[in-house]
């Protein structure tokens, strides 16, 4: 093979003492390792050190923030974001190092380059469930692409074409299930606060958590997981049910305080004779809401 240009890979982290090993280990074949520590209470920094990673301690300051600024240490103009539970399989490796080789000969148009993750739940690699393939942009040249910038489930926006690479990146998703309640609560707060001012109405607590659960169950084949699958649409109906409840406990406590729903507003106005906004417009036709994932 051809050599290669150099690949710098960021890592964030925090109190992974016990999952980082596995993970550095993997890419132990790369030019540079970056891991971003946001103030571990446990052995995650002399971790990363004994695996000749470069260790850069910083406050948190969220998910997509941390990882930009992890990009931004980077010496090397490709990037390879990989998180502290996951891992490099030898053939997802040779495939980096093949599309880097192809980079360096300038036959590679690609700015970026997709990989299949892989999730191991509970002891066992899932296939079903909406879970596999799991698509990420996690191979980028850092001038053509970006964070998104989203406090969860935050991507890399990518300016070019995007390739795609063969074998997979390794998902060891929680520790246990007490681990992905955790989690679930953690990330549901996050999505709560970053579309704070939506307004959510009670049909939305009951109908997309059943939708959620059914689509992973049924027409994804999550009941081809056994018992895991049977966990996993649930906790997947429960994690939209909880993003959506806390958005509406928000708006309570918004009333309490004294501010107006909006139904509230509209009728304050068209009881003092001014017509609503949405009568105003009401001849022109109901307006869609905006789609959004709310997985």
């Amino acid at each position: 093979m051809s050599a290669r240009l150099p690949l710098s890979v960021i890592v964030i982290a925090r109190d992974e003492e016990d999952r980082l090993p596995r993970a550095l280990a993997s890419v132990a074949w790369a030019d540079e390792i970056v891991v971003v520590d946001s103030g571990s209470r446990d052995a995650t920094c002399e971790v990363a050190r004994r695996a000749g990673a470069r260790v850069i301690v910083r406050a948190w300051a969220g998910y997509s923030a941390q990882k930009a600024f992890a990009a931004d240490q980077a010496a090397h103009d490709w990037i390879l974001w990989l998180d502290a539970d996951e891992e490099v399989s030898p053939a997802l490796r040779a495939a980096i190092e093949g599309a880097l080789a192809r980079q360096a000969e300038g036959g590679a148009r690609c700015d970026a380059y997709q990989v299949n993750r892989r999730t191991e739940y509970l002891g066992r690699y899932l296939r079903f469930g909406g879970w596999y393939p799991d698509r990420k942009v996690r191979l980028f040249r850092r001038d053509r692409a970006a964070f998104d910038g989203r406090r969860v489930h935050e991507s890399v926006r990518v300016a070019g074409p995007v390739g795609r690479l063969r074998g997979e990146l390794l998902h060891h998703s929680f520790r246990d299930f007490a681990h992905h309640v955790a989690k679930t609560h953690e990330l549901a707060r996050l999505w709560a606060e970053e579309r704070e001012g939506r307004r959510v109405r009670a049909g939305d607590l009951l109908f997309h958590p059943l939708a959620k659960g059914l689509k992973s169950y049924l027409w994804q084949g999550g009941i081809l997981e056994g018992w895991r699958g049977l966990l996993l649409a649930g906790m997947g109906g429960y994690s939209v049910w909880l993003k959506y409840a806390l958005l509406r406990a928000r708006q309570g406590e918004e009333v309490g305080r004294g501010g107006a729903a909006p139904g509230a507003r509209q009728g304050e106005e068209a009881g003092r004779g001014r017509a609503a906004p949405g009568a105003r417009h009401a001849g022109r036709g109901a307006q869609g809401r905006e789609s959004e994932d709310v997985h």
